[in-house]
């Protein structure tokens, strides 16, 4: 446990208007004890303390799987019958799984309906619900709820979030916007993206590396930072500050990596997994595409049962997406981009449904391995809430009032087979920061409100 001087009277170490850590003091000397439940939780919103988490419980994990440029919209529906989920054939994956989603409609976020740039006005803000600046020269858009998470619960893990992806960073020009708004739904704050990790192998140090080996590959970050500082007096004031947030979004993962040789104390709950069920990954970035997915999505199950983080985000692709799905059967000749947007060409539009397939087939592996892990008396998957969803629907029309989420897991916390259909309600009923706000209570956090959203979208309504 680490320790350090203390400048607290000794009279306050056991004082029950305490904050999560507590400290044993003696002879000038602080160690920080584990959480304890008879200390209790204390609220963010009422600063009132909560004993009701058991030592024994399992805790709740969070997972955002992002598919780019939306679905095909004839065949992406669902409805409930006397014999179960009736699903449109691009959800046919799931089949097997019916009883462990919900399939939400009609939820979107106003601000992205609103935006001028039908693609990067409507990913960085996916959830966060915020307005995308349309200012080159300023990087905005909104803390995430992952993020929010993130910090609420990131003292308990080694890691407070794991941020994956596929495709890497871009930092081109679209629609007169930086693509850094198309590679990142994950945002610390206003300004500064949570940037994502698409080498398995850096992932898999992140998780139970002691930091020693691989200092992020220390030469590459040294060369950039020699190329900023050649070009940083050339810069104007608003560019200085927008360079430097992208070399600390830089750096916030050479600190990860090195947070990895710290171990936070248990709570009473222990981990399945304390050492890696996996082998290292092999240096580099995968060429094969399912095989690199599914490869994240096993270090994303891996990170889950170690403990090592409670929050995650994974996007299968970038917005705008240039990535080839060739390897897929009856799929040929164009990119994701080309397929999504297709001019409703029926050749081009029964690839797209594949592709969709393709998409969903990852969260069904996502959730086939969290369902083979056994927490107690419950699986992993009962102890995870999983989003699936994209920032567009129909991705040849751009639309965006309303986006594909499906939501999985959960357990008793979230039961499912069933549809939730918000199409007809009132706006205030129809924002996704309203479902956010619902994922983060059930999470643990006493906030009662997020993004646009100032009450909980109820996911026990019916149709």
């Amino acid at each position: 446990m680490a320790h350090s001087k203390s400048i607290i009277p000794k009279s306050n170490a056991f004082d029950q208007n305490l904050s999560r850590r507590t400290f044993l003091r003696s002879m000038g000397i602080s160690l920080a004890l584990p959480w304890m439940p008879s200390l209790g939780l204390r609220s963010e919103a009422t600063g009132k303390l909560s004993y009701s988490v058991s030592p024994l419980s399992p805790p709740t994990r969070f997972a955002c799987l992002y598919f780019s440029n939306g679905v095909e919209p004839e065949h992406w529906w669902a409805r409930e019958d006397k014999g179960g989920m009736v699903m449109g054939p691009g959800l046919a994956p799931l089949r097997s799984f019916s009883q462990d989603i919900v399939f939400l409609k009609g939820l979107f976020n106003q601000q992205a309906v609103k935006h001028p740039s039908p693609h990067l006005g409507r990913v960085p803000n996916l959830l966060s619900g915020a307005w995308v600046s349309d200012d080159q020269d300023l990087i905005k858009v909104g803390e995430t709820m992952d993020q929010r998470l993130a910090k609420h619960l990131g003292m308990r893990t080694r890691l407070p979030s794991l941020v994956l992806g596929i495709e890497p960073t871009e930092m081109r020009l679209e629609d007169g916007l930086s693509m850094l708004y198309g590679s990142c739904i994950s945002w610390e704050s206003d300004t500064k993206p949570a940037m994502k990790e698409i080498y398995p192998s850096r992932v898999f140090e992140a998780l139970v590396g002691d930091g020693t080996q691989r200092q992020l590959d220390r030469s590459v970050l040294d060369e950039t930072l020699q190329d900023a500082r050649s070009i940083r007096n050339r810069l104007n004031h608003r560019d200085r500050i927008k360079l430097d947030e992208y070399l600390e979004s830089i750096r916030s993962i050479e600190r990860r990596i090195e947070m990895a040789s710290e171990e936070e104390s248990l709570e009473g709950w222990q981990p399945t997994l304390t050492e890696p069920n996996l082998p290292p990954p092999a240096e580099g970035l995968p060429q094969d595409i399912p095989r690199h997915m599914k490869l994240m999505s096993d270090l994303l199950v891996m990170a889950f049962q170690m403990d090592r983080t409670r929050v995650a985000t994974y996007m299968l692709n970038n917005d705008l997406s240039q990535m080839n799905f060739g390897f897929l059967e009856g799929v040929s000749g164009s990119l994701h981009l080309d397929l999504t947007h297709n001019g409703r060409d029926p050749a081009l539009e029964a690839m797209y449904l594949r592709t969709n397939q393709f998409h969903v087939q990852q969260l069904v592996y996502l959730m086939e391995r969290l369902r083979s892990i056994e927490e107690g008396d419950s699986k992993l998957l009962d102890n995870c809430l999983l989003l699936f969803c994209s920032n567009l629907f129909d991705g040849d029309k751009h639309q965006a009032d309303e986006m594909p989420m499906i939501l999985a897991g959960g357990g008793s916390q979230l039961p499912g087979g069933r549809v939730l259909d918000l199409g007809s309600r009132p706006v205030e009923e129809r924002r996704a920061c309203g479902l956010y706000l619902t994922l983060m209570q059930k999470m643990g956090m006493t906030i009662t409100s997020f993004g646009d959203a100032d009450s909980p979208l109820d996911l026990d309504a019916r149709i």
